[in-house]
């Protein structure tokens, strides 16, 4: 029969994805338990759940399960604790990743109306904030309809390590993450209640590690429903940016979510008005295409400036379909981040 002592021997020989050590020096092998050619394993992970774990479990099953005389494998699978990890890796581990990053301004990007471009507003004003050397993340909270990672041309896979998710850098050095790039297909859909979108928006702050930065953008879903509730009262929202279209009817849905940021004592910076106009190409002459504009409705019910006026551009749709967002050029928008940029200042950087 199989002994222990070989089992561990096995697995001593089984690397840790991530970071590259064996589960023996990383001291992940917590129990080993043999009987009639079952092999019961307990394995620590490193950080709660590990997006690598199913390829740990993977490998020790295959390796273990290869020896003479087991039949079976079982692994259950734990977390080490805060100092464990500070022992392992010689940093500070006393919680979640939200303990070590240092983000000045979180800024959220909502609507109430959905199609109205909040993802293509957000991916704008990270990249010009990126452009002036400022350290930029955006979190893309619309879990169930994520379009920022087909925007920064990003894909799977995301990395962890002891301080918990590494997002990933987009060309210009901006930090993204997004629950769809922590699932196996980029249009595999994500079937669940209100609560539980609630919890994976929390998770994507207080999970990733993003480190140091001076704005972090939140692109949020539609709706006032949990995902916007959750954002608003759960992430240190230091202001909003309402985006709307000229339809009165955008208008209308877009005031709810203004009503929705009174109620919960968030303040608004600005509204950016999308698809307000189009120039056609042979005579220059401008086209309301959804008829005149609505948007001072929503100025005017929110109490904060127009930040910018936004036309449709095929050039801008075609970028942002190949994934090169970070080089539309709109000369609407370095005045709407300078008027961003003075309604939410970052702190100078010691």
């Amino acid at each position: 029969m199989v002994s222990k002592h070989q089992v561990l021997n096995m697995l001593a020989h089984i690397e840790d994805p991530e970071l590259h050590r064996s589960l023996t020096d990383l001291n992940m092998v917590r129990d080993v338990q043999i009987g009639d050619g079952v092999v019961d394993i307990t394995l620590a992970l490193t950080v709660p759940n590990c997006p690598l774990k199913d390829q740990i479990e993977a490998d020790v099953r295959k390796i273990v399960g290869a020896m003479l005389g087991v039949s079976q494998v079982n692994v259950t699978l734990t977390a080490m604790t805060d100092e464990e990890r500070k022992a392992i890796f010689g940093e500070p581990t006393e919680g979640t990743a939200t303990q070590y990053n240092k983000v000045d301004r979180v800024v959220a990007v909502m609507s109430g109306k959905g199609g109205v471009g909040k993802s293509l507003v957000t991916a704008l004003l990270a990249t010009a904030l990126a452009r002036q050397g400022l350290r930029v993340g955006v979190l893309d909270a619309d879990i169930t309809g994520p379009s920022i990672p087909k925007l920064f041309g990003l894909r799977p896979p995301v990395r962890s390590g002891p301080m918990g998710l590494w997002p990933l850098q987009s060309q210009t050095g901006i930090k993204v993450m997004s629950f769809n790039l922590l699932l196996e297909y980029d249009d595999q859909p994500v079937i669940w209640r209100g609560p539980l979108i609630g919890r994976a928006i929390t998770q994507l702050w207080g999970d990733v590690f993003w480190d140091e930065l001076d704005y972090l953008l939140v692109d949020l879903p539609p709706g006032t429903a949990d995902a916007a509730l959750t954002t608003l009262q759960s992430l240190p929202v230091n202001g909003i940016v309402m985006v709307t279209t000229p339809q009165s009817l955008a208008s209308m849905i877009v005031r709810k979510a203004v009503h929705m940021a009174q109620m919960v004592n968030v303040p608004i910076i600005g509204v950016v008005e999308n698809m307000a106009y189009f120039v056609c190409p042979d005579t220059g002459k401008r086209h309301e295409i959804f008829g005149p504009s609505h948007c001072h409705e929503v100025v005017l019910t929110a109490g904060a400036p127009l930040l910018a006026q936004l036309p449709i551009d095929p050039t801008v749709a075609a970028l942002c379909d190949e994934g090169q967002v970070e080089a539309v050029e709109l000369p609407e928008v370095p005045e709407m981040v300078k008027a961003f940029v003075q309604a939410v200042p970052v702190k100078k950087r010691e």
